[in-house]
């Protein structure tokens, strides 16, 4: 089973969360809400997982393990969902739908508070929510073939931010644009670098 950060993970019901300490998760949280893979040092068996709360600050950090794991949603199969969302008039997912209208060179998916609403139902959105997108780099870019994704995203209905994924991390499309050195979220923790494709350390 292929899993990477940002994934939704479904759970059999009788699943116990590993190693979550804030109080409020026995509460609030079920199998029936899936947790999202976060980005870590993968353990044998155990994957990192965040669980989200009702409140924006509820946010809990654990793990699961594999045999736990009923389903994969990915952030490119969100999209699909947003046609025919509930959520269709709210700004972020009007947005996803005019992005999903053109055809883009790369894997792209939706993640955070959209996400999690195609892939729920749950009423986490509002019309002030931001789009956060994730764009699948297994290969080097150059910052100008995102010229036209950057233009089309000027123009949507909210405020939307693109994180790249790279074999090793994730950056920041804005600020690799803006600085040509980005913060490169690894497994080991962060990185400031020039080469956010490659293992080493400038």
């Amino acid at each position: 089973m292929n899993i990477r950060p940002h994934d939704l993970l479904w759970l059999h019901a009788d699943t116990t969360l590993l190693d979550i300490k804030e109080s409020w998760v026995a509460q609030q949280w079920n199998a029936q809400q899936p947790v999202v893979v976060r980005r870590d040092v993968m353990q044998q068996d155990r994957i990192p997982i965040g669980v989200r709360g009702s409140a924006r600050h509820h946010r809990a950090a654990g793990w699961v393990r594999m045999q736990d794991v009923l389903r994969v949603d990915a952030p490119e199969a969100l999209i699909a969902h947003a046609s025919d969302s509930v959520f269709r008039a709210l700004p972020t997912v009007e947005a996803l739908i005019q992005l999903h209208q053109q055809r883009w060179s790369w894997s792209w998916g939706v993640t955070g508070s959209t996400g999690f609403a195609l892939a729920t139902g749950l009423p986490v959105l509002h019309a002030m929510s931001d789009l956060d997108l994730l764009i699948r780099a297994p290969l080097p870019l150059q910052a100008e073939e995102f010229n036209a994704w950057q233009q089309q995203l000027a123009r949507l209905p909210c405020r939307a931010d693109t994180q790249i994924e790279t074999p090793v991390g994730a950056f920041a499309l804005n600020e690799w644009l803006r600085e040509g050195r980005v913060l490169l979220k690894t497994a080991r923790g962060p990185r400031l670098t020039h080469l956010p494709w490659t293992e080493e350390i400038e």
